[in-house]
Parts: structure tokens; sequence; C-alpha cells
């Protein structure tokens, strides 16, 4: 389970986050959801240790992760896909992978694991990252993150700018990794995708945090998600 208590965060001095709480059980998606500069980013990149926690706590199964630096949150099992994906485009897809299976030593039952997860990336196994498509860009930017073996993974806009198919195959991973017991906390602008895999729904407004509602609910009404984000 992960785990934030009233968390401030931000850039310098401009403070985002503001006493900001939110858990994210094993086996649940959690939608982290809100407007445009709402704080959805800022939150995935202070549980990575990527922008410093100014208060506040974040605790992984009870023990605390919210001081580590950046290089030690993966170890401790918590993948990231951010915003952009972040590869590294000049390396094949087999190294981009290898990166991910050393941060926790993770073996090639773990490799094959997420292979087979992506066939597509099988196929591309020798090709180097820039010459994939955006879609299969973020496939592999998704199996990095698996190839820790995460109790957690964070999503920033994982299906932004692809095309139906690969949003399909990038939601039904996101689904099997809950299956598994993983806790996925899901940043998406597209609301209807998100009703479609989320358990429940976190609205963020002005870096703090809203209603925290059972997806089901925002199903049969819309009301709450015109109130928070407009639309």
């Amino acid at each position: 389970m992960l785990q934030l208590d009233k968390i401030n965060s931000g850039y310098g001095r401009a403070q985002i986050l503001r006493d900001l709480s939110l858990t994210v059980e094993s086996g649940e998606i959690l939608c982290l959801l809100g407007r445009n500069g709402a704080g959805k980013t800022t939150t995935m990149k202070t549980i990575m240790g990527l922008l410093p926690l100014m208060s506040g706590q974040i605790t992984l199964d009870g023990q605390d992760v919210g001081q580590l630096p950046p290089h030690e949150v993966p170890r401790r099992g918590i993948g990231y896909v951010p915003q952009g994906r972040r590869l590294f485009t000049g390396l094949s897809v087999a190294q981009n992978l290898e990166i991910g299976l050393r941060t926790r030593k993770s073996g090639q039952d773990t490799l094959e694991e997420v292979l087979t997860l992506f066939p597509r990336l099988r196929e591309r196994y020798r090709q180097r990252a820039e010459t994939l498509s955006g879609g299969e860009q973020q496939m592999l930017a998704t199996a990095r993150a698996l190839c820790l073996r995460p109790k957690v993974l964070l999503l920033d806009e994982p299906t932004e700018g692809l095309q139906p198919s690969m949003i399909e195959a990038i939601r039904q991973v996101i689904v099997q990794m809950r299956a598994t017991g993983v806790a996925v906390l899901l940043v998406e602008q597209r609301v209807d995708a998100v009703l479609s895999v989320a358990d429940r729904v976190a609205f963020i407004e002005n870096g703090q945090g809203g209603a925290v509602v059972p997806a089901e609910t925002l199903r049969q009404d819309h009301s709450i998600v015109e109130r928070y984000i407009g639309v």
C-alpha cells in the first residue's frame, strides 16, 4: 500500500502541493484527476523523490520512502512511467529493459514475463528506441517500469497521443497489473478511459485533495467530474 499523509511539495519557493493525502491499496487502480496545473505530475515527482518533500510523509507498506534519494525509490519497488516516456532513445529495446532489470536485480524470468505482456517489443528487441512508434515507445517505458517487479506503478498520461489499438494494449496491461496485486496510481485526462479501469478516483484542485469517489459512482453521475475539471 502506498500512502501520502499531508504532503507539501513544489519547485523551489513555489509550493504546489498543500497537505495532500492519498492512499492506493495493493490490487487497486486509483486515478488522480484534476485540471491542468492542479498538481498531478508534481505528486508523481514527489513520490519518486524528484522533488523535495517539504513536510508530510510518504510510506510504502508502512516504510518511510519520502526522504529517499531518487535512485533509491525504484529499488523499493515503485515504478514510474513519466509523461513523455524518458527513454534512452539511443539504446536498444533490450538495453532499456536491462536498465530496469538491474535496478532491483530482476532475472530472466521477469524479462520473459514482460515480453509476454508486450509481444511487439519482442519483435523490436534489437531496435533502437528512437526507431519505435509513439505507441511502441510507451509500451517500452511501461515495460521498463515492470522490470522492477513493482509493488506500486505510477503512470502519468500513459495514453496521450496514442491510437486506439495502442491505448487498449496499455489498458489491458494496467488491468493485469492490478490482478497481480500491484497498486496503480494513474494520471489520465481521458475521463471515459479512466472510468473503464479505475476502482476509485481522487480529485486534486490547486494542489489540495478533493473528493475520493468510487469509479462506479462517477459512471452513473458525471456531475462531480464536471465540478472538478469542467468537462
